[in-house]
């Protein structure tokens, strides 16, 4: 947890977060090509015509769960953490519920207390912006209360169906689990995808296998939330030139940390979410999509709906 703290400050004060700049990028702001009212950002892409079309990719009738079983004490990004109770309530001490039910009733309820960027999620629109301004122009001290999010909540993510596509990244650099560290951005991208025969199109579901979770996060969980191999600062605008729905990882933060040299870290974000409405998905299942070589499938996703919410532990499918 520490090295990660400490790579991360190292990395902001390298990349020169200047106030004045950063400031005048705000007033500079330009509002979404959706509309000055939008809260959805990408998600404007899902068409009738555009599920269709990935309806057609299911050929075997295979699916694949993209999220990983959340356990309470796997690490995350400080402070995030849960916490897991389950509770018979009104059953202690051989108390029976017959009377209130006509039957010897006993059951198991559940009690959490989480983070919801714990584990597989989508980050959404309100999470991350630069010099408080998030997407669309939208200033965080109008929308973001300590009660949830007035706007760009979770809540309004439509249901996200969508072609999707896996970049083998380990399988391009020729090993099973890559660095902390070592980031690919467009040029590394391209030959990937070119080897494996993917294409990627306006509105796709875009996720990197790195080999980065199923490698490190049972054997090594410190080390797993420690750092990642991921997207540069380059590679997230590349794929925002591409039109993509989501872009997501089998990583805790879908880009390399600590950051390439000269990258501001976590600043793909800033491209992916403020910039352009783009949806990031973190901690992705992706290791059976490379197992197998599934590099194109339907992607489905319908997270939570908890009004307010600023992210959301999900588990989209895959199905090809």
């Amino acid at each position: 947890m520490k090295s990660l703290m400490k790579n991360t400050i190292t990395a902001l004060l390298a990349g020169g977060f200047a106030l004045a700049a950063s400031a005048a990028m705000a007033a500079e702001c330009k509002p979404s090509k959706y509309g000055k009212d939008d809260q959805i950002g990408a998600a404007n892409m899902v068409t009738p015509e555009s599920v269709m079309a990935a309806s057609k990719l299911i050929k075997k009738g295979e699916t694949h769960p993209l999220g990983i079983v959340v356990d309470p004490n796997m690490p995350a990004f400080p402070p995030r953490k849960m916490m897991l109770q389950v509770v018979q309530p009104n059953q202690q001490y051989g108390r029976k519920m017959d009377k209130d039910f006509g039957w010897d009733i006993v059951y198991n309820d559940d009690v959490t207390q989480l983070w919801w960027g714990t584990g597989p999620q989508i980050d959404g629109l309100g999470h991350l912006g630069e010099s408080q301004t998030f997407y669309n122009c939208n200033s965080g001290k109008d929308f973001a209360a300590l009660t949830g999010l007035k706007k760009l909540g979770i809540h309004g993510i439509p249901p996200l169906v969508a072609r999707g596509v896996m970049i083998d990244m380990a399988k391009h650099f020729g090993v099973d689990v890559m660095n902390a560290g070592q980031g690919f951005g467009s040029k590394e991208i391209i030959a990937a995808a070119k080897a494996q025969g993917v294409e990627i199109r306006k509105g796709d579901v875009v996720l990197f296998h790195t080999g980065w979770t199923d490698g490190k996060l049972a054997k090594e969980p410190k080390v797993w939330v420690s750092g990642e191999p991921g997207l540069s600062n380059e590679g997230a605008l590349y794929l925002s030139t591409l039109d993509v729905m989501a872009v997501g990882a089998d990583t805790w933060g879908v880009e390399a940390v600590p950051p390439v040299k000269g990258d501001k870290v976590f600043y793909g974000h800033v491209t992916f979410l403020k910039e352009n409405g783009i949806y990031i998905l973190e901690t992705m299942n992706t290791g059976r999509l490379a197992k197998e070589s599934v590099h194109e499938f339907m992607f489905v996703l319908g997270q939570a709906r908890l009004k307010g919410a600023v992210q959301m532990i999900i588990n989209p499918v895959a199905m090809w």
